[in-house]
């Protein structure tokens, strides 16, 4: 899985890398905003954190990034693209020995404090999106949260991803419990009225 930059007006993702732990640490400061995700808070939880996300992407199952904010080129957060799926097309189906995956979730998503609500994350999110409906062709992206989270909740919503239910003791939580995840899907079929109105929400 190869390295790749997306940038857009407010944010550039860049592949994570063992250079941007300095600034996941610098971003990562104010603890309080983190209940529902796991952020690393020292340099030793920051290197871990970017060698796992590097090995996943070795294993082709994952593809991170720092989330840079332009306006300074500060760290503000980290993304990834991750549960990457290539389904058993049989030979002769125009889908058969793709590279790309046909199905992804965008996930392991946090941002510093300064960069809540101020448009990053919507132009991230429609950055990833754009990629991946239009790049690799996926089929299906997925964004889970926890149930509890109603503000990430309500962020996923309004990029015009369809609730899809809860998935009960899904994951483990930051507070070392069994959360459930609320699910949240983008097919390619909604991706044209996805993409328009991802269009006004990073304009506005």
């Amino acid at each position: 899985m190869e390295d790749t930059v997306l940038e857009g007006r407010l944010v550039r993702l860049e592949p994570l890398g063992e250079h941007h732990i300095e600034g996941l640490v610098a971003a990562a400061t104010d603890r309080s905003a983190y209940q529902w995700t796991f952020v690393p808070g020292t340099a030793a939880e920051a290197a871990r954190y970017v060698a796992t996300a590097r090995s996943w992407q070795r294993d082709g199952i994952a593809l991170p990034f720092a989330i840079v904010r332009r306006a300074d080129d500060r760290v503000v957060g980290s993304t990834r693209f991750w549960n990457l799926e290539r389904w058993n097309w049989p030979a002769g189906h125009p889908r058969h020995g793709r590279a790309a995956p046909d199905a992804c979730e965008i996930g392991h998503t946090w941002l510093a404090r300064t960069a809540i609500r101020t448009g990053i994350n919507t132009e991230a999110k429609a950055l990833l999106l754009t990629f991946a409906f239009e790049r690799w062709e996926v089929l299906r992206v997925c964004l889970h949260t926890d149930a509890r989270n109603e503000r990430s909740r309500a962020a996923i919503a309004r990029l015009g991803a369809t609730f899809e239910g809860v998935l009960r003791a899904h994951r483990m939580a930051p507070d070392l419990t069994a959360r459930d995840s609320a699910r949240f899907s983008i097919v390619a079929a909604d991706w044209p009225a996805t993409r328009q109105r991802l269009a006004g929400l990073v304009r506005a």
